[in-house]
């Protein structure tokens, strides 16, 4: 049966006669969901773990949440990668490229990923990292972890149908791994992790009808998305969802606001994860 998110604490005793040493100690995943810029949010809740010593079994990502996990998979501080997303314009990613599949080709992700990135293979990373794409033919998402190059599979998972051109791959073409899972909280838990931690950042609400074929076509995947994200929820044991306002898919210019917002909505998870733990001895042991 699928997990219900909680936000409330779980506290759990232990048996006196019991020592604490041999009880299961929790393995943490952290599953990023996507948003292009609004995925900065992701480094305000990795700095606030950081503070706070929040150990990671492993991390996952779609989309922009893809990098966000790679990067932090690879030993970027948090600091850096809020730093570096503030700062970055879709131009750093991707160049215009008109063509039949989409607008613009990323191949310049590459450039970009070896500035931020500290490792670039999956057996590299400093802990376990998962990237889901999707495969466009059969829609069924595509994931990617373990051993292998992490370039590609963060450019497909970056790959928003209609504006970036799909990546090939083999005989596949892969696009946003979005389209498929909003946030990979299962990929989380098949890496391991015994508690997933899900960060979902909502989109701005649509308060006027779309302007552009662009807007309508983000529009639909808005709501498909909406539709189809109790699969993600129930492999969630707990939730995190910053208060981003109206900040728009590509508001770099807001990315302190919303480093903060990603903290500030960490700290207050706090309580339910520490519950987790059964005593400092244990966090200690794994931090």
């Amino acid at each position: 049966m699928g997990r219900r998110a909680s936000t409330a604490a779980i506290h759990q005793v232990t048996p006196l006669p019991q020592p604490p040493a041999s009880v299961a100690e929790p393995r943490i995943g952290l599953a990023l969901g996507g948003g292009f810029a609004r995925g900065i949010a992701h480094a305000g809740v990795l700095k606030t773990f950081e503070q706070h010593g929040i150990p990671l079994h492993c991390i996952t990502g779609v989309s922009a949440g893809s990098i966000v996990a790679a990067a932090y998979a690879s030993g970027t501080p948090a600091d850096d990668i809020g730093r570096v997303g503030s700062s970055m314009r879709v131009t750093d990613v991707a160049s215009w490229s008109l063509c039949r599949m989409g607008f613009m080709g990323t191949e310049r992700m590459k450039t970009f990923l070896e500035g931020l990135l500290k490792a670039y293979r999956f057996e590299q990373m400093r802990i376990p990292l998962g990237v889901v794409a999707t495969d466009l033919c059969t829609g069924e998402p595509v994931s990617f972890h373990d051993t292998g190059d992490v370039v590609l599979p963060i450019r497909a998972s970056c790959s928003y149908p209609g504006l970036f051109q799909p990546v090939p791959e083999g005989d596949r073409l892969l696009v946003d791994g979005a389209m498929s899972i909003e946030i990979p909280a299962l990929l989380a838990r098949e890496l391991g992790a015994t508690h997933v931690i899900s960060v979902y950042l909502p989109p701005p609400p649509c308060r006027r009808p779309p302007a552009n074929a662009f807007q309508v076509i983000r529009r639909c995947f808005q709501i498909m998305q909406e539709r189809s994200e109790q699969t993600w929820r129930q492999e969630s044991d707990l939730i995190i969802v910053p208060d981003l306002k109206a900040t728009d898919w590509n508001g770099f210019e807001a990315g302190p606001e919303l480093v903060n917002a990603g903290a500030e909505a960490a700290l207050a998870a706090l309580p339910t994860i520490d519950s987790w733990f059964l005593s400092p001895a244990i966090r200690e042991s794994i931090a």
